[in-house]
Formats: C-alpha cells, structure tokens, sequence
C-alpha cells in the first residue's frame, strides 16, 4: 500500500526522536523524487528532521523560512515552518510541532519552489 498525507516517514521514531509524517499527499511523490535523485542527501535530512528539526544554529542549508512562509496553520495550530536543502534546487519544507513531536513534510521538490523566488 502506498503512503499518503498523514501516514508516517517510515520507520517509526526512537527516543527521543520527532515522529516526520506526511502533510500534503504531494509530499509524498516529492519525497520519493528526492530519495530517487539524492539518496544520501534525503537520508542526512530525514536524520535531521527525526533528531534536529529546528537547530540553534541555522544555516543556508537548513533553516525556518521567512516572512509570510514563517509560520503556516495546520491542523489548529499555527507551527513554524523550516526548510532544508537537500540539492542545489532541491528542498524539503516541514512544520515542526514541539508539543506532539512531530514533524509534518509539506513539501519535498527537486526543483526550487515558486514561492521563494
């Protein structure tokens, strides 16, 4: 059976670790796209969004988003959004709900997203 939107970014989270599920079903095509293109690289970001989804010291390469893409309500909550670069045009964009420890991927696209240009 295929994942979609709400199913989890298998396997299921350690200690300590955030629980990554789908958040859109476009999501789901754009994470296999990724896994398909950068292996290793969607293997470092799934790490890090199971382990370090908001990092103290953001870089250029994983970091919330700005202005109106800061922040995003989703399922009654208003969550901070972040994003991590997993190629040159590559992103993935999740929000992160510290109170669940969740993190829902909203966004998985090899190419650049419209909404940054």
């Amino acid at each position: 059976m295929s994942p979609k939107k709400g199913d989890p970014v298998a396997p299921p989270p350690g200690k300590d670790e955030y629980e990554v599920r789908y958040g859109e079903t476009a999501a789901v095509e754009g994470w296999r796209e990724i896994g398909n293109k950068a292996p290793g690289n969607a293997s470092k970001a799934w790490a890090q969004m199971r382990t370090d989804p908001c990092p103290k010291n953001q870089t250029e390469r994983h970091h919330q988003l700005k202005f109106d893409l800061a922040y995003r309500d989703f399922k009654g909550d208003r969550l901070p959004q972040w994003q991590i670069e997993v190629t040159g045009g590559g992103r993935l964009w999740f929000l992160v709900n510290e109170q669940k420890r969740i993190v829902w991927l909203v966004k998985a696209s090899v190419g650049h997203p419209k909404e940054t240009e």
